[in-house]
């Protein structure tokens, strides 16, 4: 009797502890496939979260490893010098745009060993480290670029010295981290590797330190070089690469996937569950937002909107769906810039709810991120016959046909609430293009398709 496939989905900062489109993705996908044992390998920053979701059944393992553990010194290097040779070697094409080879540093470097001391204490590493500050950032001290170093490369030997799960195949849903957990999977176990990418990790990753006002220059420049170099190993390391549309996948080659090896599938949702939606028009105009409460979802520039749409639209209603717990001082920062604006009476925070219900009576759904790849929100709002608005992020443009009344720049709230208005006064536009939508959903978007995608793939990387 054949022993069932076991798939590892390596995992950073999402399922099954944080809420969101990724989440929703992988907690689907292994619902969709009964016949798969997943196993899951989360890369946290915190031990003890709370679950989210709760497992399929089919999820027979899961493991978590934190980032800021101290780990014990176990085990040993092999070939100390001349691997230490090869860290350097690699060092220099993570700068550059060479073959980043991993292969025998991996074969030298066995499970629970932690590189820390290998670093500090040999020659090798020493004068690695030293001559990087001389070349690097010969203004600053080397005592705050040590600290730098530690803290970044502590994340890297901490992931080098982990022990993944045995599968049958090591499925990544993002460079980074998950993507080098991935890798050193693949070279102990012999086993293939598939990278999934919704958005752009290192460019995410780049966004955050551009904007954190506690990094100095330096320590940035080094932060933004290592999310780099993480992204190129994980592409040119990887069996296949999916992205979720033709520009994303783009962008993976220049990273170094395979032309042969990158795929396009896009995001699925189960259509008949939303399109089951029964339509209710209420009274007034009802604007409604689903999504996270953190700053890559840009409440503030709904907010803003909505400021500048009540102004003309007396009987509009706001409503912020979706879970306010995950940076709870940008929530408060919301609230007071919805008190500040004197919107309490109009403006809703509804926290986690059953979007379905609000669904059934939106007049419109927004999306203002400021960085996105293929919302499943603008799908859910296709099936249940919600229109959208969004900004330019992702593939949203090309989701919405380029039409410049249902899009805006990143956090331009005046051509935001411009849409919003434009859907209210244009019914008959509305219905001819959420008639196209629709037939746009069921030929792209279907979660059977996607379901059906990734078990042909995952038969053609075990060869059956």
């Amino acid at each position: 009797m054949k022993s069932r496939l076991r798939v590892c989905f390596v995992l950073e900062g999402s399922y099954p502890y944080i809420t969101g489109g990724v989440s929703s993705w992988v907690h689907d996908l292994i619902k969709g496939m009964p016949e798969v044992d997943f196993l899951l390998f989360s890369i946290s920053p915190e031990e003890e979260q709370t679950l989210k979701y709760e497992l399929p059944a089919n999820v027979v393992e899961h493991k978590d490893i934190l980032l800021s553990e101290k780990r014990k010194i176990r085990g040993k290097m092999k070939n100390r010098k001349k691997t230490l040779g090869l860290i350097r070697e690699m060092h220099k094409n993570i700068r550059g745009a060479g073959k980043i080879e991993l292969n025998e540093i991996i074969a030298n470097m066995p499970g629970d060993y932690y590189a820390y001391l290998d670093s500090v204490n040999s020659p090798q590493g020493w004068d690695m480290i030293v001559s990087s500050n001389r070349k690097n950032n010969p203004m600053y001290s080397f005592s705050d670029y040590f600290w730098a170093w530690r803290s970044s490369h502590n994340m890297i030997f901490t992931i080098l010295g982990s022990s993944p799960p045995e599968a049958d195949i090591y499925h990544a849903v993002s460079t980074g981290y998950a993507g080098l957990i991935s890798i050193v999977a693949k070279l102990r176990f012999n086993k293939p590797f598939l990278l999934t990418e919704h958005g752009l990790y290192h460019k995410e990753r780049e966004m955050e330190l551009r904007k954190a006002t506690f990094i100095r220059g330096y320590q940035r420049d080094m932060w933004i070089k290592i999310y780099n170099g993480l992204s190129r190993m994980a592409y040119q390391h990887c069996d296949i690469s999916t992205s979720l549309f033709e520009h994303n996948r783009q962008i993976s080659l220049q990273l170094g996937a395979g032309e042969d090896k990158s795929l396009v599938i896009p995001n699925g949702i189960d259509i008949e569950r939303y399109a089951s939606v029964k339509r209710e028009k209420r009274e007034g105009f009802h604007i409604g937002l689903v999504g996270r409460v953190v700053p890559i979802k840009d409440i503030k520039t709904f907010i803003t909107m909505a400021k500048i749409v009540h102004s003309t639209n007396k009987d509009a209603v706001f409503y912020c769906i979706g879970p306010t717990d995950e940076d709870e001082a940008y929530y408060e920062d919301c609230v007071r810039l919805v008190d500040n604006f004197n919107l309490n009476d109009v403006f809703h925070f509804t926290g986690r709810q059953n979007v379905l219900e609000y669904y059934s009576f939106l007049d419109v759904m927004l999306l203002t991120s400021v960085r996105e790849a293929q919302p499943l929100v603008i799908l859910e709002g296709w099936a249940a016959g919600v229109p959208c608005v969004a900004t330019k992020v992702g593939n949203v443009p090309e989701m919405l046909d380029y039409d410049e009344n249902y899009l805006a720049s990143s956090k331009d709230a005046e051509k935001l609430a411009y849409c919003v208005n434009y859907i209210r006064k244009n019914p008959e536009d509305v219905a001819e293009r959420m008639e196209r939508n629709r037939e746009k959903l069921y030929c792209l978007y279907n979660k059977n398709d996607l379901y059906d995608t990734y078990r042909n793939l995952y038969k053609k990387l075990t060869g059956d």
